[in-house]
Parts: structure tokens; sequence; C-alpha cells
């Protein structure tokens, strides 16, 4: 969740970025608030607290007086008596308030919380404001191919990918429903030979690679900012309460939750491997042909752990090995800069890479990277001994695409031939084995 010492020293920045979003504002103030009400009966609290202690030890004073007048018979026992009882009254309804205002904190503690984990991370100044239609072009790279002028007219990526054996919707319909499919002979090797190949490339960069979890625990999932705006998208297993992830992002931020790690020598960089399952809620109508929008896909997500004063500069790389890897599949795409309305919660900045899809005559979302700031971190409390050397801080975390099942839309599509067969990418050849992919028939 974002800092309330921000909210307290900066609530203009914080009620832009809310307009940015197009969130409401006037949470703003309700959190000011609930923040004034908790410091307030805290503060109260502590002074009622020091006072019972203080006020404890005299009627344990004031209770062995009396008792060592009364034994002795001394003629002040009676006025000592009353004095022991007066303090013990007076403790007593101490302690009656001190309870009052610790429960009077701990409610406002709570709703202060509960409104902090309603404002989504405060954008980075430069962000575009606006919804998702809103996003600023940064760059374009590649001409897409005219396909008019080589004189045929290109097929879809389904249309190839059943012609190459690669595809089979009807299968994965048969046995999981809509949008699920299965990717055989060719397509199994193309989509192992393109994450392999980002696996190779994150190494290289000096990434660790790693098998993640696909099941979360609700703590973790709320802790990433996945169960906030964007809860409907999620599958749950009630039985266990645990949540299929989206995306390994999830796991590698969760991965150092309640620890203080050393970045020191520079950030801690995971290349997560997993299994994504997304419910696609509110994607009715939407992209229901191909494997463009689909349940379930394959990734590689690159994720970082890095000091706060380092993570604009660490998006900036994320994206570079982004670029890197599309390069290598030889695609014409274009960089965007991604509207304020259109960011996730936990996102302070968000590029996507968009690769050209022939059939469709537009640019498809292939990859995105996010720069997540601290608010993850703060979320799963994972901290670094502050560089200052006061206690700790919370970390920044920040996220990046670099292969998914989709990119075989933009393969196929970019570089299929006239007679159905497809050029493997220079690149990815090592990878596959083969130079083309060629119909069955």
């Amino acid at each position: 969740m974002i800092d309330i010492k921000l909210v307290r020293d900066e609530p203009d920045r914080v009620r832009a970025s809310q307009q940015a979003r197009g969130e409401d504002p006037g949470i703003v103030d309700a959190i000011l608030a609930a923040d004034e009400r908790r410091r307030s009966s805290l503060g109260e609290f502590e002074r009622l607290r020091a006072e019972q202690k203080t006020v404890s030890k005299s009627v344990g004073a004031a209770m062995g007086a009396f008792q060592k007048a009364k034994k002795a018979g001394a003629a002040d026992a009676d006025h000592l008596e009353k004095v022991a009882h007066e303090a013990r009254t007076h403790a007593g309804k101490l302690s009656e308030q001190v309870k009052s205002l610790e429960s009077d904190a701990d409610d406002a503690g709570a709703e202060l919380e509960r409104l902090l984990r309603q404002v989504g991370n405060v954008i980075i100044d430069g962000v575009p404001v606006g919804g998702e239609d809103d996003y600023v072009v940064l760059e374009t790279v590649g001409t897409p191919r005219d396909f008019a002028a080589e004189g045929f007219e290109p097929l879809d990526h389904l249309a190839l990918g059943e012609k190459l054996g690669a595809i089979d919707m009807e299968r994965g319909a048969k046995v999981g429903g809509a949008r699920f499919y299965y990717l055989t002979g060719v397509g199994a090797l193309l989509e192992l030979a393109l994450l392999n190949m980002a696996i190779a490339q994150a190494t290289a960069a000096g990434f660790t690679p790693m098998i993640t979890p696909t099941l979360a625990r609700p703590e973790i999932m709320v802790g990433a900012g996945f169960m906030d705006a964007h809860a409907e998208e999620v599958y749950r297993l009630e039985a266990d309460d645990l949540y299929l992830t989206g995306t390994s992002e999830v796991a590698l931020a969760g991965y150092h939750s309640d620890e203080i790690i050393d970045l020191s020598n520079g950030p801690k960089r995971y290349a997560g491997w997993s299994a994504c399952y997304r419910r696609e809620a509110g994607s009715h109508g939407k992209d229901t042909r191909g494997i463009i929008r689909v349940h379930q896909f394959h990734k590689v997500e690159m994720f970082s752990y890095c000091r706060p004063e380092d993570a604009e500069a660490e998006h900036q790389r994320l994206l570079g090995w982004e670029r890197e890897m599309l390069a290598k599949i030889e695609v014409p795409y274009r960089i965007i800069d991604t509207a304020a309305g259109d960011l996730g919660g936990p996102a302070a900045r968000k590029f996507d890479c968009e690769a050209w899809v022939p059939t469709q005559g537009k640019y498809r979302e292939l990859t995105s990277t996010s720069n997540c700031t601290t608010y993850q971190a703060r979320r799963l409390n994972t901290r670094e001994r502050d560089p200052n050397g006061s206690g700790t801080r919370a970390v920044a975390t920040l996220n990046g695409t670099l292969g998914t099942t989709r990119w075989l839309v933009a393969i196929l599509e970019n570089h299929q031939q006239p007679d159905g067969s497809v050029r493997v990418p220079e690149a990815l050849r090592p990878f596959l084995g083969k130079d083309v992919l060629t119909p069955l028939t």
C-alpha cells in the first residue's frame, strides 16, 4: 500500500494521482481523518497508560501502608484504608479508559489500513492521464509486411496453427471449455523453445531462474496487489483457501515476504517460469478465436527487488531486456506508456510492448513491465537495512515479461509464407532445432 507519510506530507500529490487514475481523490481526506483519530487515540492511550502504571504503584504502596497501620492498631488506619480504596477506584477507572482508548486506536488503525488499501500506487511524474485509450506511443520498431505486395492473403495464427498441427482449440474446448486449447507437435516445441530462449537470456543477464508455485495463500495474493480491483479475474480453490496465480510475479513478490534482504551489491533479480491462470471475467465476446485471450498459458517473468532510489533506472533495464527478446523474434512492435487509469493498483508506471498482428491490422500487447515502487514490499513486509543507518525501510519491486504463449501469435502471423509454412526467427532456431515449420498436408 502507499506510505502514510506520503499522504501526510504530500496529500495534493496523492489526490492528483487518484484523479489521473480516474479514482476518487476524496479518499485522501478520509485517510487523513482516520490517521488523525488513530494518532490522537494512541497519544491519549500512551499518556493514560503511563498514569495507570504510576497509580498502580501507588495502590500497592497505599494498601501496604493501610495493612501495616491496621496491624499496629494505628489511629490513622481508617484514613489509610480510605486512601487505598480511592487509589484502587482511580486505578480501575484508568484501566477502563486505557482499554477504551486502545480499542479506539485499533478501530481507527483498521479503518486507516482499509482506506490505504483502496488507493492505487501513486503514479510517477510523466505518466499519461486517462484510461485505456489514452496511452502515449514512445517508439515504433520495424515495419509491418505488405502481404498484398507479396501477392497473398495472410492467414491468422489459428488457421496457421491448424495447418501446422500446432494448435487444437476444438479438443481444448472439449476438455476444458471455452478459451482452452492444446499446443501439439511443433506448437508445443515452439512454446518450449521460446520460453527456454527467455530463460537463457535472463540467466545470461544475471537473473536467477525459478520454477514457482502456481497456488498462493490469500495474504500473498493480497500483498502482491491481485485481490483489489481485479479479484474477479482470479481462480480460487475454496476448499483449500488458495488461489491460482495469473503470473509468477505473485510467487516472486512473496518469496522474500517478512524478510530483511541485502541489496548492498545491487538488485536481486529472478526469472520465474510458471503456468498462469486467468478467469478473463468481463471479456465475453473478446478475442474468442485462437490463443490471444485464454484461461491458461505459460510465461517467463522477470522480477526485481531494488532500492527505491534505483527503481526508475531498473525499470528501463527491464524494458531493455524485453526489447532484446522482441528483437530475437523479429516482429514489428511499439512501446507505449500506459495511461494512469489503465494501470493496475500496484504499478506506479507501466510500459507495454505491443507486436503487430497482420490479420488484425493492429498492435497487440506481448509484454509489459511495471515499476511498483514500494507498494508491494510495504504490504508484504519486505525490507532492507536503511543505507543511512536508521533502521529498515521497504524496498522497491518491479516486474516484466520475457515470453508468453501469446508470443506464438506474433511469430506465426508475421513469419508465414505463401505455402502456409512459417519461417523460424534465426535466434530461435537453436532452441527449436528447425528453420521452417511446414504444414502437415
